[in-house]
């Protein structure tokens, strides 16, 4: 089912992409390509696999380098579409999370507890609503070609397990750039504070900072668990979706042949990024989860109603992100979700 609905997604965006030009213009020796992880994270491996894919089937005629860290924005995230719309960058790996502030919509993903599995997450990319998301990018000066995946985002803290609402109380806590985290986790009675990894590792190792969120692939590869953040809460209350993406006259100075190729790269890109970084998370194979516990961390497992008494608590900062992100694209989401 994944893999057609992004075969399916090829047609999509050569109709939203339009016409391209008959003859190639000059092509860059290199285009950089953004990203804020390297591999082995499933986000740079996604990344390294689209610009290897590109390079073998245009026979070098476009090579891509990668620059992880967000360094072609000296770090900062949040400025990474902005910077590829005005051209600084010529394609990205990007978060639906860090592109939000640009593309409110983009927050869909990140509205607490609307996807309880990654069948309600394949719902949403694969369907409706992520058909409008691609418009929306298009209007805004950026051709999206496919989707990947950072994950589900799970909590851990240094303090203790996290099993209702009452044990965030009072904790501190990391959460990436977008408002809606920190509207989530004071809902939660935590305190949020907004920063970059790089700030927030050395602020985990000395106990600054209590706890942070982020997926199980990221965890692991960075040995979090050294970090103090020895409890750890499944509780899948927003995922990360990324996007390929590239500079719309980047994007046109690509004769139509390699228009092709590069959107199918993303694709097929994609879904092997997807499938890195699910494996051990899903169905019987739980290996990744394993792994972690065998690292003596406490890994909380909730029932539906330990997870059931989290959605009520968020649920107001679920109602007034409605009519921020668009009443009708959250009711879309909502009947995707349903209807899975």
């Amino acid at each position: 089912m994944r893999r057609t609905l992004l075969m399916a997604g090829t047609a999509l965006v050569l109709a939203l992409t339009g016409q391209a030009p008959a003859e190639a213009q000059d092509y860059k020796d290199e285009y950089r390509v953004s990203t804020v992880v390297p591999a082995p994270f499933p986000w740079g491996i996604a990344a390294e696999t689209w610009a290897e894919l590109v390079a073998e089937r245009t026979d070098g005629r476009i090579r891509m380098q990668i620059y992880p860290g967000a360094q072609l924005v000296q770090g900062d995230q949040t400025r990474e579409f902005t910077a590829m719309r005005r051209g600084v960058i010529d394609m990205a790996v990007g978060s639906t999370i860090n592109w939000s502030p640009q593309i409110a919509e983009l927050n869909i993903f990140s509205m607490p507890f609307l996807m309880p599995d990654y069948d309600a997450l394949d719902a949403l990319t694969g369907g409706p609503v992520g058909e409008r998301l691609f418009e929306i990018i298009r209007s805004n000066g950026v051709v999206p070609l496919g989707w990947a995946e950072n994950g589900f985002r799970e909590v851990t803290n240094s303090q203790r397990a996290i099993r209702t609402p009452d044990d965030m109380q009072g904790l501190k806590m990391r959460v990436v750039g977008s408002p809606i985290y920190n509207d989530i986790f004071t809902a939660l009675g935590a305190n949020p504070t907004q920063m970059s990894w790089a700030d927030a590792q050395p602020a985990l190792t000395t106990g600054a900072v209590d706890g942070q969120e982020n997926p199980l692939t990221i965890y692991t590869v960075l040995r979090m668990h050294e970090l103090g953040q020895t409890n750890v809460t499944l509780w899948h209350y927003v995922a990360d979706p990324l996007i390929f993406a590239v500079n719309e006259q980047v994007w046109e100075s690509f004769t139509a042949e390699d228009q092709e190729i590069v959107a199918q790269a993303a694709l097929d890109a994609g879904a092997h990024g997807i499938e890195v970084a699910r494996a051990g998370l899903v169905g019987d194979d739980q290996s990744l989860i394993e792994q972690i516990e065998g690292f003596g961390v406490n890994v909380i497992r909730l029932s539906d109603e330990e997870r059931q008494a989290f959605v009520d608590a968020t649920r107001p900062v679920y109602e007034a992100w409605r009519d921020r992100i668009g009443a009708d694209l959250v009711s879309m989401a909502e009947e995707s979700v349903a209807n899975r």
